[in-house]
C-alpha cells in the first residue's frame, strides 16, 4: 500500500513538472519601415515578420489583425460597440475614415493567398501554401497604407500631432486554446505574441518622436537627453528645432521580449529627461513628451514616471527595460490614457497634481500587467486593469491618503489614519458601489464602459484587498512577485494567478476565486 501511494506521489509530481514543460508560445520578429505623411495623415510601410512555429501543431494559416479598418464605416465591431453604448458621449465615427489596405502578402518571397474575415474587415487569414511545421518558421512580408481617422480612440492625429497604436498587419495569438482572432475594439483590449521589433520611422524633420523601443539613432537620442534635462530642471521650456527644416529624417528603434509597438510624433512636444537608478548596475532612461500649452502638472511628469516605475518594481518585480516614457496627448473622452510597451499615452488635460500623478502612475503600471505579464485582455480584463488598479490604489494611499475614485469626497479625518486603516475605509465605501457583473466577465459581455469600469476596475481591486486582509500584505507581495518572475513574457491564465497564490500563501483559495465568479457586490 506504502508503495502505491509513493507512486501516485511521484506520478503527481511528474504530472505537474510535465504540465510546465509543456508550455509554449509563438514568436514574432518584426522588421518595419514606416514613412508618415502629415498632410495627408497616412502611413506608407513596408512589413516583414519572422513567424516562429512553437507551438506543437501544424499550423495551415495564420490569423492577422487589421485594426486601422476598424475606423472603416459604421459597420464595423467597433462602431457598432460605441453606437450601442448609451453612456458614450463621443462620435461613433470619423469624419476622416480610417483604413488599411495596399497589402500584398508574401511567404518566404513567394506570393501568398489571403482569405477575408467575413463578419469584420479588421481581420485576414492568411492561408499557407506549405503547412508550417512545429519548431519551423517562416517569413512574412507586405507593403501597407494606412489612413489615420481623426484622433477619438486610440489611433489618429489631432491637428499636427500623431498617435499611431495599432498600426501595422499584426499575427493574432495562437495558444492552446487555439486563434484568438477578434476584431478592434474600443473597450477591451489586446492579446498579441511576444518579439522583437525593429522599426524606422521617417518623418518631417521638425518632429519629435517617441515611440516603443530604444532609440538607435544617437545624434536624436542625444539631442533629446539634452533638450530634454534642461527643461526638467527649468521652469522655461525648450524645444525641440531641426537643423535641417523642410528635410525628412528616419529613426530607428529597437526592442525585445514585447508585444506591441506604438509611436507617437508631434511638432510642439515639450521634451524632459532623467534617469533612473534602480538597482547600483542598473539604470533606465526616463523621457516625458508634452504640449507647450498643456497641463500644468505635466511639468512633474518624469518625477511621476519615476516614482511609478519605482514602487511597481519593489512590489511586483524589477522593471525590466531600458527606457520608459509618457506622452501627454490631446483630450480623450474615453480614458485618462492608454498604454504600450515602454510608452503611455497620457489624456488628462484638467487633472490635478495628485491625479496626474495616479493617472500616469496607472499607465506605467501596465508595463507589468499587459506589457510583461501579457494575459489575455478580452477574455480576462480583470487580470490586467483590476491588478492595475490594486496597486495604483495602494500607491495612492501610501504617497496621498488619496483615491482617484473617492476624491475630495474623502473627510480629513479619514487621511490622517495610517495607511491600512485608511486603506480599509476606502474598500468600505468601494465594496458598497453596485457591480452587477462578476469579475470573470469578458471585455466583450459589457454593454457599457461605466458597467466595464466598476466591474474590471474597481470590484476587482476589491476582491484583491478582500485576499490581502485575509492573507496578509506581505504573503500577496511574495505572491506576486513570484508569478512575475515566472510569467514574465508570457501568456499567463487565471489558474497560473491562483496557483501562484496557493502555493505561496500554502491556503486553498478555492473559495475566493469563486468569487470572480459572483454577481453583484462581494
Amino acid at each position: 500500500m506504502k508503495r502505491f501511494y509513493l507512486l501516485l506521489f511521484i506520478s503527481a509530481i511528474c504530472t505537474q513538472a510535465i504540465a510546465q514543460d509543456n508550455y509554449w508560445q509563438q514568436e514574432v520578429r518584426y522588421n518595419i519601415q514606416v514613412a508618415l505623411n502629415d498632410k495627408k495623415h497616412s502611413l506608407k510601410g513596408d512589413l516583414s515578420v519572422d513567424y516562429i512555429n512553437h507551438s506543437p501543431d501544424t499550423l495551415r494559416y495564420i490569423w492577422f489583425h487589421l485594426w486601422p479598418n476598424a475606423y472603416r464605416n459604421k459597420n464595423t465591431a467597433f462602431a457598432k460597440q460605441l453606437a450601442a453604448d448609451k453612456t458614450n458621449t463621443k462620435k461613433t465615427t470619423s469624419n476622416e475614415p480610417g483604413f488599411i489596405d495596399s497589402l500584398r502578402f508574401t511567404i518566404n518571397g513567394q506570393p501568398a493567398a489571403t482569405e477575408s474575415d467575413t463578419a469584420h474587415i479588421d481581420m485576414i487569414k492568411l492561408v499557407l501554401s506549405q503547412p508550417l511545421l512545429p519548431g519551423k518558421q517562416l517569413t512574412i512580408a507586405t507593403p501597407f497604407y494606412v489612413k489615420l481617422p481623426n484622433y477619438y480612440s486610440r489611433s489618429g492625429y489631432n491637428g499636427q500631432q500623431f498617435m499611431v497604436c495599432q498600426w501595422y498587419p499584426k499575427p493574432a495569438v495562437y495558444d492552446r486554446k487555439g486563434w484568438h482572432a477578434f476584431p478592434y475594439l474600443d473597450q477591451g483590449e489586446f492579446y498579441s505574441e511576444f518579439g522583437s521589433f525593429k522599426v524606422d520611422i521617417t518623418v518631417p524633420a521638425e518632429y519629435v518622436v517617441g515611440a516603443t523601443g530604444t532609440l538607435q539613432t544617437q545624434p536624436e537620442l542625444d539631442k533629446y537627453k539634452q533638450i530634454g534635462l534642461q527643461n526638467s530642471k527649468n521652469e522655461k521650456a525648450v524645444t525641440y528645432k531641426t537643423t535641417t527644416p523642410g528635410k525628412r529624417k528616419t529613426l530607428q528603434y529597437y526592442g525585445e521580449r514585447i508585444h506591441d509597438f506604438a509611436w507617437f510624433a508631434g511638432k510642439d512636444y515639450v521634451i524632459r529627461y532623467d534617469t533612473l537608478q534602480l538597482t547600483q548596475d542598473d539604470t533606465i532612461d526616463v523621457f516625458s513628451y508634452g504640449q507647450t500649452s498643456g497641463n500644468k502638472t505635466w511639468k512633474n511628469s518624469i518625477s511621476y514616471i519615476k516614482d511609478a516605475v519605482r514602487h511597481y518594481s519593489q512590489w511586483i518585480g524589477k522593471y525590466p527595460y531600458p527606457v520608459v516614457q509618457a506622452v501627454e496627448g490631446p483630450s480623450n473622452l474615453s480614458s485618462g490614457g492608454m498604454e504600450y510597451p515602454m510608452i503611455t499615452l497620457i489624456t488628462s488635460p484638467n487633472a490635478k497634481e495628485e491625479e496626474m500623478d495616479a493617472v500616469i502612475t496607472h499607465e506605467v503600471g501596465h508595463n507589468w500587467f499587459y506589457g510583461i505579464l501579457g494575459s489575455n485582455e478580452r477574455d480576462h480584463p480583470w487580470m490586467d486593469e483590476g491588478l492595475n488598479t490594486y496597486f495604483q490604489f495602494r500607491y495612492e494611499a501610501e504617497k496621498y491618503r488619496s483615491n482617484s475614485v473617492l476624491g475630495p469626497m474623502i473627510p480629513p479625518y479619514i487621511k490622517e489614519l495610517p495607511d491600512s486603516a485608511f486603506q480599509e475605509r476606502i474598500y468600505e465605501v468601494l465594496r458598497s458601489v453596485p457591480a452587477d457583473k462578476p469579475i470573470s466577465t469578458a471585455s466583450t459581455g459589457f454593454t457599457n464602459k461605466d458597467d466595464y469600469g466598476i466591474v474590471v476596475y474597481l470590484k476587482t481591486a476589491t476582491w484583491m484587498h478582500k485576499m490581502e486582509t485575509e492573507l496578509g500584505r506581505d504573503v500577496i507581495d511574495k505572491a506576486l512577485q513570484s508569478y512575475f518572475a515566472k510569467w514574465q513574457f508570457k501568456h499567463p491564465q487565471p489558474e497560473d494567478f491562483k496557483k501562484e497564490l496557493e502555493e505561496v500563501s500554502g491556503r486553498n483559495l478555492d473559495t475566493y476565486f469563486a468569487l470572480l465568479d459572483k454577481e453583484g457586490k462581494l
